[in-house]
């Protein structure tokens, strides 16, 4: 589920941004959500790590808000949104779409509802299915021979990519009047990928492998700028906005726990057939899941109006100009989004480490593998419920300082011990927190995005958060080979605690007229 996360649903998988989409750091330890979680930013390929942030993600979906924090100001980013519209350069905006829903009576909508929900739970488990084999993506590529960098490109494209084409990709779904086919289609396409990185090594030569692998995956990244976009705005539709920690914990929940027993039974798998084949079953196998989300998802129906962005008319530069007045009207957004981006750095960089340490590091066999991303993905359906009734009692900022806290702490105590029984303790330790930052991080951002313009600033949100999958798992191996994969890690957590830090500190922030 982080994402923006993410999560969840960020990386070359399908999680949520949805970054969970599956924590949003390797086994135990981002985005591709988010942002996303998960599902976005999931979610990016963190760990071995199985991806629940749709993100991912990041980042990252929809539980009961609990109490705004201050880094949120809902009440009146819809009626500045609409404000600055008139004042865009570019020319003033086309009346919104009527929603879906328009005409439908209160019994119909509920119905409408009521089967949203139920497909996006099915769909959880279909995506958590084809993501159960992130895990062992960046393991297939380091036993094929892969060189540190060649693992870190596997994180850092879709950063390359979705730097350059989320804000298109977010405006061109701001003009569609239904994107949840453009959503469950993109879905599709990249888990995919992971049927064609299973038939690699059957038409290519074995030199030849990492090269193809590296090149489907650069492909996949255009479906997974689609899906870390519109992950966000369409569980925010189907879950309302008080219904974002209440939805979101159920389908995370849905997402840990297949993802947990898949990701078990895999491991058991490719101990026991020999290389490559082993990897090339579990990949065409759970590929299948691509194929039930698509059904399942692509069968929401949301209600919500759709605005139209700036007119396409106009200079470049007026255009810009127009982008620029828009988002300057939210500085809780700015805010959080710069934030995020400093703590979202420290999962990246620790992203492509993981794998890495724990094959050459502690020589773990691909079965332990499997159990420490097992240990921290099963005690989400522990953590997501448990976050959601904790941001009821306490708040939500109290849910994003405990968990961005103790997550920042993972990567640390993973590098100071190579007792494999503590590391799967410390997966699980930060599994639980890992499921309430997923959670905080989907619900903060969506509160401080206007309702109107979700894809435009969803999109500008991936689009910051991509600069840390661009470099920060290219700077991460860039040290681990000029100190050690443990100093990396170390590195990894201090980044984290800074955004931590940042987390921590007080909000003074006022509206813009």
């Amino acid at each position: 589920m982080s994402a923006a996360n993410l999560p969840p649903d960020n990386i070359p998988d399908a999680r949520e941004a949805d970054q969970v989409r599956s924590p949003a750091h390797p086994p135990g330890a981002a985005a591709q959500p988010d942002s996303s979680p998960v599902e976005s930013m999931p979610e990016q390929l963190s760990q071995p790590q199985p991806a629940p942030r749709e993100t991912t993600p990041h980042t990252p979906p929809a539980p009961e808000m609990p109490p705004a924090p201050a880094e949120s100001d809902t009440s009146q980013s819809a009626n500045a949104a609409v404000q600055v519209t008139a004042e865009l350069p570019s020319g003033e905006a086309e009346p919104g779409i009527p929603a879906e829903g328009s005409g439908l009576s209160e019994l119909e909508r509920i119905q409408i509802q009521k089967r949203n929900r139920r497909n996006v739970q099915i769909d959880a488990v279909g995506v958590a299915l084809g993501n159960a084999s992130s895990p062992f993506l960046p393991v297939f590529l380091t036993r094929m021979g892969a060189t540190n960098v060649q693992v870190g490109l596997l994180s850092s494209m879709p950063g390359v990519t979705g730097l350059i084409l989320a804000i298109v990709v977010g405006r061109f779904l701001q003009t569609r009047r239904n994107i949840v086919p453009w959503f469950s289609l993109a879905r599709l396409l990249v888990i995919s990928a992971y049927a064609l990185t299973g038939l690699a090594p059957f038409i290519v030569p074995d030199e030849h492998v990492v090269l193809a692998v590296l090149l489907i995956w650069a492909a996949a990244t255009l479906p997974q700028i689609m899906v870390n976009v519109a992950f966000s705005v369409v569980m925010n539709s189907v879950a309302g906005p008080s219904g974002r920690f209440d939805l979101m914990s159920r389908r995370w929940s849905i997402l840990g726990f297949t993802t947990a027993v898949t990701v078990a039974v895999a491991g058991q798998v490719l101990d026991r057939i020999a290389e490559p084949l082993n990897y090339q079953v579990v990949f065409l196998a759970l590929s299948i899941g691509g194929l039930i989300s698509y059904y399942f998802s692509s069968r929401i129906q949301l209600l919500d109006n759709q605005i139209l962005p700036p007119s396409n008319h106009g200079s470049i530069k007026a255009r810009l100009g127009g982008y620029l007045e828009l988002v300057r009207h939210e500085p809780a957004f700015i805010n959080f989004t710069l934030k995020r981006f400093v703590y979202l750095s420290g999962i990246a960089l620790g992203t492509p480490l993981f794998p890495l340490y724990f094959v050459r590091e502690l020589k773990a066999p691909d079965s332990w593998i499997g159990l420490v991303s097992t240990a921290q993905t099963a005690v989400l359906l522990v953590g997501y419920p448990l976050w959601a009734a904790i941001s009821k009692r306490l708040g939500s900022r109290f849910v994003l300082l405990a968990s961005t806290l103790v997550v920042g702490l993972y990567p640390g105590l993973v590098a100071i011990t190579r007792d494999q029984t503590q590391i799967i303790v410390f997966a699980a330790l930060a599994g639980i927190f890992q499921a309430g930052m997923d959670l905080v991080f989907f619900d903060e951002l969506m509160k401080t995005i206007p309702p109107q313009y979700s894809a435009t600033f969803v999109s500008l949100a991936q689009s910051i958060q991509y600069l840390s999958a661009i470099f920060a798992p290219l700077l991460g191996t860039y040290i681990a080979v000029q100190t050690s994969l443990a100093t990396a890690l170390l590195i990894s957590a201090g980044l984290r605690l800074a955004g931590f830090a940042l987390f921590s500190l007080p909000l003074r922030l006022k509206k813009l007229a």
